[in-house]
C-alpha cells in the first residue's frame, strides 16, 4: 500500500513505461486537520515501482501556479499518455482563486521522462460549453464539473479522445451525469464534442473515468459516492467503484446496467495490467470503520469476468 505518513493520499492513475509503473496521486498535507480541506492544496506527487505493490517515491509532478493563472488554487486528478514522437503528456484539471465558485478547466504538462514536468503555455485547453454541458450558471450543482480527463489514442488511429467527468444540461440534479467528451489531432489542440452519454442512469457525476478492454471486453470504470446519486440508485448502496459495459472504448456505454466493484471503502479505481498480462484493480481508502475519511492507495487486486461482470477476485 502507499502511503504518506504527513499527507493525505488520494485520486491517482498510472503510466508503464516498459520497464517501471508510474503513480501519479494528489495529496495534501495533514496539517490542514480537515480532510476535506485537502481539494483546495491539492498536489500531483509521483512514485515509481517494478511491481504495483512497493513504491519509491521520487519529485513531485506538479504544483499549482502563482496567481493570478487558471491552476492558482490546486491541480486535480489527470491521465498520462505518450505522444508517438515520444513525449509523455499529463493532462490535469485545474481550479482558481480568481473564481468565486468552484469552475474547473483542462490543461496539460509534458516531459522527455515522466520526471520534470513543463506546463503548456497555451493552457487551459478545454473547459465546460453551455451547449451541451451544465455550467455553474445553471445552479443545479455545489460545482461546474469538468475534470478528470481520460485520454486515449483513437482505436483507428484518428487523433486522441478525452473523456471528462461532466454534467448533462437536463433532469433531476442528481441524474445528469455525462461521460464529457473532447477531441485533438495532436495532444496539443482539443476540440469539445458532445458527450458519449446522456443524463437520466442514476448518477450525478462520473468521477476519474477510465476505459480499457479486458480480456477482450471494453468496460468503464468510474467513481461516485451514495449522496452523488439519484434516489433510486443510492438505496442500500454507499457508493465506491463502478463498472460499465461498453460496446467499443467510446461507447455506448451502459452507464444505467452499472455494477459496483467495490463499496465506500474504496474510491478512484484503476485497472491496470502486470507484467504477465493480467489485469488488476487499484483504489484508495476512502471510508475508514467510523466513516472518515482515510487516503492511501491499496494493493492491486486481480480481476475477472463472472457472468458478464468484472469482479474483484
Amino acid at each position: 500500500m502507499f502511503t504518506l505518513p504527513d499527507s493525505w493520499v488520494w485520486d491517482f492513475w498510472l503510466a508503464d513505461d516498459g520497464e517501471q509503473h508510474h503513480l501519479f496521486f494528489l495529496y495534501a498535507s495533514r496539517a490542514l486537520h480537515d480532510p476535506e480541506a485537502r481539494h483546495y492544496r491539492a498536489s500531483i506527487g509521483h512514485a515509481v515501482s517494478d511491481d504495483l505493490v512497493t513504491w519509491t517515491r521520487v519529485t513531485d509532478a506538479l504544483v499549482r501556479s502563482d496567481a493570478p493563472a487558471w491552476d492558482d488554487l490546486a491541480t486535480w486528478t489527470g491521465s498520462v499518455v505518450r505522444h508517438d514522437d515520444g513525449t509523455w503528456f499529463l493532462f490535469y484539471t485545474g481550479s482558481t482563486r480568481a473564481l468565486d465558485s468552484n469552475v474547473q478547466r483542462i490543461g496539460y504538462a509534458t516531459s522527455s521522462d515522466l520526471l520534470t514536468w513543463h506546463k503548456a503555455p497555451e493552457n487551459p485547453v478545454l473547459e465546460a460549453d453551455g451547449h451541451w454541458y451544465e455550467t455553474l450558471a445553471d445552479g443545479q450543482w455545489h460545482d461546474e464539473a469538468f475534470r478528470d480527463p481520460w485520454v486515449l489514442a483513437d482505436p483507428g488511429g484518428d487523433g486522441w479522445h478525452m473523456l471528462l467527468t461532466a454534467r448533462g444540461r437536463t433532469g433531476p440534479a442528481h441524474d445528469r451525469g455525462v461521460v464529457g467528451h473532447a477531441w485533438s489531432p495532436d495532444l496539443r489542440t482539443w476540440e469539445l464534442r458532445p458527450p458519449l452519454s446522456v443524463p437520466g442512469q442514476g448518477f450525478g457525476q462520473l468521477e476519474v473515468m477510465q476505459v480499457e478492454v479486458v480480456d477482450g471486453v471494453p468496460v468503464l470504470l468510474f467513481s461516485c459516492v451514495a449522496s452523488d446519486m439519484s434516489e433510486s440508485r443510492r438505496v442500500g448502496t454507499t457508493g465506491g467503484v463502478w463498472a460499465a459495459r461498453a460496446d467499443s472504448l467510446l461507447g455506448p456505454y451502459d452507464v444505467a446496467g452499472a455494477w459496483q466493484l467495490t463499496d465506500s471503502r474504496w474510491y478512484s479505481g484503476r485497472l491496470a495490467q502486470q507484467r504477465d498480462g493480467t489485469w488488476v484493480l487499484l483504489a484508495f481508502r476512502h471510508d475508514g470503520p467510523d466513516g472518515r475519511f482515510v487516503g492511501g492507495v491499496g494493493d492491486p487486486v486481480p480481476v475477472h469476468w463472472q457472468d458478464g461482470r468484472l469482479l474483484p477476485s
